[in-house]
């Protein structure tokens, strides 16, 4: 209409309710004017505007929204009045848009709330007074507009609370209901609509299916009714009963205050066609209500000790409210009486209620519930007390029983039409759990005369309410389940029942034991940690080496990581590189997988900024490869650090293939990058952070001890199993909203339990690991332990000093005169020359080779280069001293003091070692005299130096000896930093332990008690649950927990943890620590180099080899259990029983054939041998009784049509018709009647025989017989259940002559089933002809198992075929790995693709099988749904087939890949060679028998085709030329018929094929096997399996010897044999 957009606009432009007043008035003006005002008019205006006014939220309008609503209400029903509605459409344009105004109730007054109910009213009333055709159209209109006016009275519904507008609402419905009802027809389904607050509900049944169908609405949070049999007078007719049902959400009586409804209302009322109602009242059986509650309490259930007498609390929260008692016996039956006593506990004597159980009943819950109404509680509110006490007969001592009570209190109630009011006089309560979850229903019918009973039911719970009730009108109900404590006063009594529920007490005690043991074990692992934390000074420091690199070297997290190598490392700095240091220590293990070595390493002074670092180790050990993770290198003096992010691996075999590397410092940015990040902080969380994984990795330098973390856990672990069991069993509140994230839902209860877990457990925990984790170790005072040190270094001295005095100085010479040589002292003066050169960039020769070698070399042109290396490097550093006095640093002030203190001592010791020798020793006295002078020169100068920069005192220079204290000042230092401040004060330990000591106890206290109180069954549910939710934790979303916060710090923080190695301490030689005795020490350069290239080549070729024969060994034991698995899936599809069975049917069936039958004879064999043989002497068994009949057997016929063939023109004249041999072409596929006589169309029945089937119909295949392949189709009659049937079926058939002189193929088809071996066999018997008029027999069968045995091989077999399949994808695995390798490359090879042939084929047959699996699956039901029927198998045959093909290929294939396996064997590997050389002549050879063979073969079937059997086929004269080269051949039958030509025929094929080709391709081979002996390379595999030989034989202790030159030997003879044979055959 035109008027629609035009209001549309105008509200869509209006943003304000003045705006949209205006444009409500302009339309309605405008429609007026132009006489277009109407109720579908306005209804389309006011929908739209209300929708847009619904929008509008500013609370300053409020007033004007509401006064445009009751404006646009005065307007409706105005309208309404004048031009009422006539047709469905214009109520529902009407309705939509009151619907929409009436949306939002705040801002409706109430006298526009009772216009508007009462317009709902009116328009539902509306539609019952039109005049509506009965058509679809005008149902589904009738339905749209009752859906809106339901919406209407639903959006009302949920605000209003007016006893006017309650009517008015349920008038509405009512009239909504027999709107929905005037063209119902009956046992229609039933018409159901659905909104928000309402569920309308309306059927037209016959007066029988009144009480047989259960009244309820599906999928839905509704009531449900069950009547029973209704009396017949009740009903005014024999006409269809109307069925009206309401189910409301909100209470439409909630101005009434009083009643106390919590829960759903439900209504329901009988009423006749014309809509007068039946009144329901006074019945003998009561009606069931299940109203389903929308809110949830706790629902907690006692378990009693019925040894003792065992009570329970029960709280009653009002007078008007039936108890329920659920009780669940442990043993049954065992009688015992309840009592139940009110503010006290009640006796024999003083009780307020007691009973005996158990009570009458059908059911077990029926016995054991005891319902107390409110007269029986005596309208007491609040404590109840419930005893129970077991009936024992005499001698009894002791029960052994418990008892579960589940206290429940509901109330049932009805709306009491005369008093307005709810009333619950005789109504009961039951409870049980619906299928069909919260069904909500309502009844019309309010008016009621006579004794009513209603009363809640006793099957209710805390689910469902269920109310018996003798009449109908509304229903509501309230319900409170009371909560349960674990009270701690009953302890002795819980643990009484100790012998009934041992469950969460002993598991509690296993843990307590358990915790014991591993502490024990966690102490001797945190002893055995002490020791790996402290700092090994290297051995091959040399002592004279006071400045110190600080190196913590880190070994990866991979597999095999650890090595047993000897580890050298040297450090490149900028200014000097240090001399290469082992990196071992004999007091520990390093290099351990995971671990974190600290070494200290001295150099004579500063090297300068570092700019990498060399590793190498010599590749010794058991497990010589090592995955090195990174390095940190500080330099303890200035406290600067280098870090190295190796990750590499140093192997001959791995990564590079290198045992030496230099890898060079890594920059900030490489450090902040996300996988270095990433995987340092999850390495980090994982072994320190993670509290379970932390106490088997965690970092030996933690002060947070094994046994510290391990106590955590446990206290931890029984809080968690506290408040689990706190809140297990909590029921879920079916009203509360769930929300939906996915594949993840839970409710605001759930979050709140969560809460509350947490809030319990989480505190105390994070508090003991805290005090743990950040309380200092107990250790001395700063000052105690500077006084000890003081001490220390005193006794050190003294001890000095007597040591001195008791040696006598003639020792110590002659050991000083020992070590000390000319030699010696010139190559001491080469290593400070050398020293120097590394800082000094001169021409000066500085190494031994460059002077000269032994007594040639000049000591003091040596000490002259050396004097001149001294003063260069002093000039420079004075030089750069003088030009930038003010930018020199304290740090390069330090440097150049250890500089010259390192070549003060050095020359010191040159002194001493000159002062030895006597002049004697060296070349001239002058020489002597002048090295002494130039030695004390240096030291004189060096000496001015050190005085000068003020780096040392004049005592330093005097005593060349430095004292223990002198070494260990800087680590003083580091000492007495840590110790005065950082972390909590040592004593706070013991705050730890007393907060793990309680709270371990308290939880697990009160676990047990939680436990006992449970009972067994559910102790074990809660047990089991809370192992899965323990372990699912820790082992899945802890560790995701770690992923996640380890992305966020690489992502978002990017800060680099910096290791904390403040509380280490320095171990290693004394005469390193301790700096005594104090010597130059000498190195071996052969110990600190390398390995050469030529032994990493040998031994990266050893380690090849190794792994080529693992992997061989490997390959070898992997495809015998692959071969060992294919077979027993193979054998195990198969039954040797099969062979048996299939044997025993046909001869029994065959049994009187003759070899060639005619039609005659066709159904005297059916008659006599089939019949007997297909019903046995037992009634559905073949033959002996021992196979059962599936189904009926059945004949299935197929024909040629008449006249399919031309006759000769000279013999028209004799011959009428010509039947043609049997083909798809010319088979016969129509109807007729019997006899065969006339064409019959489609007016045949489809079971006929006498009418044609196809193939898809009768759910068959085509059949394969001696002559042709026949169609799956046919004429087809079933024999029947019995022989009684199967005889009149075939006298039927003979006497109408259903066989003719158009039969071509006769198939006797059948299913038998064998129990005996579970075996089904599918039989095939076959008649066929090629129109000469004899019929030839053939038959087919196939036995299957369908039904898998459930024995022990069945299992055995199921687990091998699930190996098998796991070893397909392992398979699939390398060969994916290798196509990613190779490429195209991969399909040249052979052998690869014979892997992806089984790979296919494999999977081929698993499809396969799981076809044949629902194939067999879907015939047994269909065989099982019409047993009286043929019962078609064939599809399920076919898989089965082609299953047994598949795996027939598969043991072929898989068992040619063991001539891949045997290419190791150095005569198979000849073999091979031999063949791949001599293929070509091989082929030709072969294209050569082919031809002779078929040219053969065509001859002879041209010859004797048409008179010998053997001959009759191409194929068949083929098979018996290859027969006779073999030797299988029959020379009577051929000679017989022609001597002759069958002698030169045969002799000639003999001859030329026999003694010339097959020998001349024996040659061949011959002659290529014997050049492959002489040209023969051995392949690397023999190396190989002598080796893995070798690993084999030693590995079991045996002695295995192997000459590598017998195999040359035994080579080299054979090819002379082979020559000397060759030279005389010549």
């Amino acid at each position: 209409m035109a008027f629609s957009p035009q209001v549309q606009d105008c509200a869509e432009d209006s943003n304000s309710v003045a705006g949209l007043t205006a444009a409500v008035e302009k339309a309605k003006d405008q429609l007026k004017n132009k006489g277009l005002l109407s109720g579908e008019t306005i209804g389309e205006i006011f929908n739209s505007v209300a929708k847009k006014l619904n929008g509008l939220s500013h609370k300053s309008e409020k007033k004007d929204r509401q006064k445009l609503r009751e404006k646009m209400m005065g307007i409706m029903v105005d309208v309404v009045k004048e031009v009422p509605a006539n047709t469905p459409k214009e109520v529902q344009v009407l309705a939509r848009g009151l619907a929409a105004l009436v949306q939002e109730g705040t801002e409706l007054s109430v006298s526009a709330q009772k216009e508007a109910s009462s317009l709902l009213a009116n328009l539902s009333s509306s539609i019952l007074h039109m005049s509506v055709s009965e058509s679809e159209e005008n149902k589904k209109e009738i339905h749209s507009t009752a859906t809106t006016i339901v919406e209407g009275v639903s959006n009302m519904l949920d605000y209003s609370s007016n006893k006017e507008i309650s009517d008015a609402l349920l008038d509405a419905l009512k009239n909504t209901q027999s709107a929905l009802l005037m063209f119902k027809k009956t046992s229609e389904s039933p018409t159901i609509i659905q909104q928000a607050h309402i569920s309308v509900f309306v059927k037209r049944v016959t007066r029988k299916n009144v009480y047989t169908e259960s009244i309820n609405i599906p999928n839905c949070s509704c009531s449900a009714f069950s009547l029973p049999e209704l009396p017949s007078n009740i009903f005014p007719s024999e006409e269809p009963v109307d069925v009206r049902m309401l189910s409301l959400d909100k209470n439409p009586f909630s101005w009434n205050e009083r009643g106390n409804i919590s829960g759903r209302i439900g209504s329901l009322s009988l009423t006749t066609k014309h809509g007068s109602g039946i009144p329901v009242e006074n019945l003998s059986e009561d009606i069931e209500i299940l109203l389903p509650r929308p809110v949830g309490e706790q629902v907690n259930t006692s378990v009693l000790d019925l040894g003792n007498f065992s009570t329970t609390v029960i709280d009653v929260p009002s007078a008007d409210t039936t108890l329920l008692l659920k009780m669940v016996l442990s043993k049954d039956p065992l009688p015992f009486k309840v009592f139940l006593g009110y503010m006290d506990y009640p006796t024999e004597a003083n009780y307020i209620a007691m009973t005996q159980m158990p009570q009458y009943g059908n059911t077990q819950e029926e016995r054991y519930t005891w319902l107390l109404d409110p007269k029986s509680l005596k309208g007491n509110i609040g404590v109840h007390y419930l005893v129970v006490r077991p009936i024992v007969g005499p001698g009894i001592k002791s029960i052994n029983a418990s008892l579960s009570v589940t206290p429940i209190t509901a109330s049932c109630k009805f709306w009491d039409e005369s008093r307005l009011d709810w009333n619950n006089h005789g109504c009961r309560v039951s409870t049980v759990i619906f299928t069909l979850h919260n069904i909500t229903c309502c009844s019309d019918f309010r008016g009621y005369n006579g004794f009513l009973s209603f009363k809640v039911g006793a099957k209710s719970t805390h689910l469902v309410t269920q109310c018996l009730c003798n009449h109908l009108t509304f229903f509501g109900s309230s319900f409170f389940v009371t909560p349960n404590l674990v009270d701690p006063s009953r302890t002795v009594e819980l643990f009484a029942t100790f012998a009934e529920n041992p469950v969460v007490v002993c598991f509690v005690g296993a843990l307590f034991v358990t915790y014991l043991l591993v502490v024990v074990w966690a102490r001797r692992k945190d002893i055995q940690d002490t020791g790996k934390v402290k700092v090994t000074v290297l051995e091959d420091n040399d002592p004279l080496d006071k400045y110190r690199y600080l190196l913590s070297v880190s070994t990866g997290h991979r597999i095999g990581a650890s090595t047993s190598s000897e580890v050298t490392v040297t450090l490149l700095g900028a200014e000097a590189n240090s001399e290469p240091h082992h990196l071992s220590d004999a007091k520990k293990p390093a290099f351990e997988r995971g671990a974190v070595d600290l070494f200290l390493l001295t150099t004579p002074f500063s090297l300068g900024d570092l700019q990498s670092v060399r590793l190498w180790h010599n590749n010794t050990g058991s497990h010589p490869n090592w995955y090195v993770g990174n390095i940190m290198v500080q330099d303890l003096e200035t406290e600067q650090k280098w870090h190295f992010l190796c990750n590499s691996w140093l192997a001959i075999d791995m990564d590079d293939c290198s045992l030496d590397q230099v890898f060079p410092v890594s920059t900030e940015v490489e450090l902040k990058r996300f996988s270095n990040l990433f995987f340092m902080k999850t390495a980090k969380d994982f072994s320190d952070g993670h509290l379970w994984f932390s106490v088997i990795s965690r970092p030996p330098s933690s002060t947070f001890t094994c046994v510290q973390r391990v106590s955590c856990c446990f206290s931890l672990l029984l809080c968690t199993m506290l408040t689990s069991i706190m809140f297990y069993g909590i029921p879920t509140d079916p009203s509360e909203q769930t929300l939906d994230l996915g594949h993840f839902e839970f409710t605001w209860q759930q979050f709140m339990i969560g809460v509350q877990s947490s809030l319990i457990m989480i505190p105390v925990n994070i508090l003991i690991v805290s005090i743990f984790r950040n309380t200092r170790p107990r250790k001395m005072s700063c000052c105690q332990h500077k006084i000890k040190k003081r001490n220390t270094i005193k006794q050190q001295r003294t001890l000095q000093t007597v040591s001195s005095q008791t040696v006598s100085s003639q020792t110590a010479t002659t050991n000083m005169n020992v070590n000390a040589t000319l030699d010696i002292i010139i190559q001491d003066i080469t290593r400070i020359a050398r020293s120097l050169s590394k800082t000094v960039q001169s021409n000066i020769p500085c190494t031994e080779s460059e002077f000269g070698s032994g007594q040639q070399i000049d000591i003091n042109a040596m000490l002259s280069v050396v004097e001149d290396f001294i003063k260069q490097n002093h000039k420079t550093s004075d030089s750069v001293q003088t030009k930038t006095p003010a930018q020199l640093s304290v740090q390069g002030i330090q440097k150049k003091s250890n500089k010259t203190q390192y070549l003060y001592r050095q020359l010191c010791d040159i002194d001493k070692e000159l002062n030895l020798l006597e002049p004697s020793c060296f070349p001239t006295p002058y020489s002597y005299c002048r090295a002494l002078q130039q030695v004390q020169g240096m030291k004189d100068y060096l000496e001015d130096q050190l005085l000068t920069s003020s780096c040392v005192n004049q005592d330093e220079l005097t005593n060349t000896k430095s004292s223990p204290a002198d070494c260990t000042d800087n680590k003083e230092s580091q000492k007495k930093r840590v110790c005065c401040h950082g972390g909590l004060p040592w004593w706070f330990i013991f705050f730890g332990w007393l907060l793990v000591i309680a709270t371990s106890c308290v939880s697990g206290y009160y676990t047990m008690l939680y436990g006992l109180k449970f009972g067994k069954e559910r102790s074990i549910s809660w047990l089991v649950s809370m192992i899965v939710s323990f372990f699912q934790s820790v082992l899945l979303i802890q560790p995701l927990k770690v992923l996640g916060l380890a992305v966020f710090f690489a992502l978002v923080l990017k800060k680099v943890d910096e290791e904390d190695l403040r509380n280490v301490e320095f171990q290693g030689n004394d005469k390193n620590m301790d700096c005594k005795e104090q010597q130059i020490m000498r190195r071996d350069g052969s110990l600190y180099e390398p390995p050469p290239p030529a032994d990493i080549k040998k031994m990266r070729r050893n380690i090849i080899m190794e792994q080529k024969a693992f992997a061989l060994l490997k390959e070898i034991l992997t495809y015998i259990g692959f071969m060992w698995m294919l077979l027993l899936a193979a054998y195990g599809q198969r039954d040797p029983n099969a062979f048996l069975l299939n044997q025993h049917i046909r001869e029994s069936f065959s049994g009187q054939i003759a070899n060639s039958m005619s039609l005659g004879d066709v159904f005297t064999w059916a008659n006599t041998s089939l019949l007997s043989n297909l019903f046995g002497v037992y009634p559905g068994f073949i033959t002996d009784g021992n196979s059962k009949l599936v189904g009926n057997a059945r004949l299935r016929q197929l024909r040629v049509q008449k006249n399919s063939c031309q006759i000769a023109g000279s013999m028209l004249k004799l011959l009428s018709d010509c039947h043609a041999p049997y083909s798809w072409e010319t088979e016969d596929m129509g109807s007729y009647e019997p006899g065969w006589n006339h064409s019959a169309g489609d007016n045949v029945s489809t079971s006929s025989p006498w009418r044609y089937q196809t193939q898809a119909r009768l759910r068959a295949y085509p059949f394969w017989g001696k002559m042709v392949l026949y169609r799956g189709g046919g004429f087809v009659v079933e024999l029947g259940p019995n022989l009684q049937n199967a005889s009149s079926n075939l006298e039927y058939l003979f006497r109408n002559k259903w066989l003719d002189v158009y039969t071509r193929a006769i198939f006797v088809e059948f299913t038998v089933y064998n129990a005996n071996v579970n075996l089904f066999c599918i039989v095939t018997l076959l008649l066929e002809t090629t129109a000469v008029g004899a019929l030839q027999f053939h038959s087919e069968l196939q036995s299957i198992r369908l039904y898998q045995s459930t024995g022990g091989l069945y299992i055995f077999v199921m687990a091998a075929e699930i190996i098998y399949l796991l070893f397909i994808l392992y398979y699939m695995f390398l060969q994916g790995k290798l196509m990613k390798q190779q490429r195209w490359v991969y399909f040249k090879n052979k052998w690869n693709l014979l892997e992806l042939i089984i790979i296919l084929l494999s999977w081929s047959a698993v499809a396969v099988f799981i076809r044949r699996t629902l194939l067999s699956n879907r015939d047994i039901t269909n065989y099982q749904n019409h047993k009286d029927q043929f019962a078609s198998f064939y599809e399920t045959a076919t898989a089965d087939s082609t299953l047994q093909y598949l795996i027939a290929f598969l043991v072929l294939l898989a068992t040619v890949k063991l001539w891949h396996l045997f290419r190791l064997n150095p005569k198979m590997n000849m073999i091979i060679a031999t063949l791949q050389r001599a293929w070509t002549d091989i082929f030709s050879f072969l294209v050569i028998i082919v031809i002779m063979l078929v040219a053969y073969s065509i001859a002879c079937n041209v010859i004797y085709g048409w008179k010998i059997s053997s001959y009759r086929t191409l194929m068949d004269a083929l098979l018996t030329i290859i027969s006779l080269q073999i030797g299988i051949f029959n020379y009577a039958e051929v000679l017989d018929n022609t001597p002759l030509l069958g002698g030169l025929l045969f002799g000639s094929c003999i001859v030329l094929m026999t003694f010339v080709v097959l020998n001349l391709l024996i040659s061949v081979i011959l002659v290529a096997f014997n050049e492959e002996q002489l040209y023969h390379k051995p392949s690397e595999d023999e190396e190989i399996v002598d080796l893995m030989l070798k690993k084999i034989c030693g590995l079991f202790g045996i002695k295995c010897r192997h000459d590598a030159g017998s195999h040359r030997l035994g080579r080299e003879a054979t090819v002379g044999i082979s020559r000397q044979l060759q030279e005389g055959s010549r």
